[in-house]
């Protein structure tokens, strides 16, 4: 694996991938070089076939802080098309996680806040440690929220939460993220991310094919109506009948055993 800065990329477990948010100083802020490793990663995983799961963490106390914004406050008479186009290719730098096809999944270890609660909301899967925080309080800090968060929020939460966090700013713990449906579980800081490398295991354990399919299938919220997805699924589920993965399957499954799926 290539070497990143503010950035780690491990292989913890056959078929999945681990990246860590290595600034723990500034609380694994989006710095420019991390931001750079980000996209030379991303595009690194997007061409690994032998990948099936991905996991983003953080370094230290922090998943992450958010966008680096020491640069706005520094540049008052930046213009608005100045400002746009810097923030711009950093939102598309961040949100390039979701060009992957694998199941990608955000263990949140610890506050994840404005831009770093929205790398969370591009991932397929939201695990929380307990005593973690969560928010975008964005207008807190008197500017509009950024990153996809008025896109990714409501796909997650629902309208009327995602108003509540965005116009109140207010942040959440762990158990209330729980509640509101921004994180499907929320587990043990001592075993947090062996508990989310084992999730991530089973992940990496299913047909490929079928899991890259039900990903693609469920992208920006799933398909627009029922029609929709009924023309999806009676393509996509006769391509995954036709593997041999389908046939192993049905084998282990009369075996009582696990499958042991290849991707073809």
């Amino acid at each position: 694996m290539p070497s990143y800065h503010h950035l780690r990329v491990d292989r913890p477990v056959d078929g999945v991938a681990l990246v860590t948010l290595d600034n723990p100083e500034m609380r694994n802020a989006m710095s420019d070089e991390m931001t750079a490793s980000w996209v030379e990663a991303v595009a690194e995983l997007a061409a690994d076939r032998s990948l099936r799961a991905v996991v983003v963490t953080g370094e230290g106390s922090a998943f992450c802080s958010g966008g680096n914004t020491s640069w706005i406050a520094s540049e008052p008479d930046a213009t608005v098309d100045q400002l746009r186009s810097r923030m711009l290719p950093f939102y598309r730098a961040w949100l390039s996680i979701r060009t992957l096809e694998v199941p990608t999944i955000a263990a949140v270890n610890g506050a994840a806040i404005g831009a770093g609660l929205c790398l969370a909301l591009a991932c397929d899967l939201r695990y929380a440690a307990a005593g973690a925080k969560m928010g975008v309080p964005f207008v807190k800090l008197g500017m509009h929220a950024g990153m996809g968060g008025t896109h990714l929020l409501p796909e997650v939460v629902g309208e009327a939460h995602a108003r509540d966090l965005l116009l109140t700013g207010r942040v959440v713990d762990a158990d209330e993220a729980l509640r509101l449906g921004l994180v499907s579980r929320v587990l043990d800081p001592s075993s947090f991310r062996d508990d989310v490398l084992a999730i991530a295991a089973g992940i990496a354990a299913t047909a490929p094919i079928a899991s890259r399919l039900t990903k693609l299938a469920l992208l920006d919220g799933g398909h627009a109506d029922l029609e929709a997805a009924l023309q999806w699924e009676s393509m996509a589920q006769p391509i995954t009948l036709a593997t041999e993965d389908l046939q192993e399957g049905i084998r282990a499954s009369k075996d009582k055993r696990a499958p042991a799926f290849h991707g073809r």
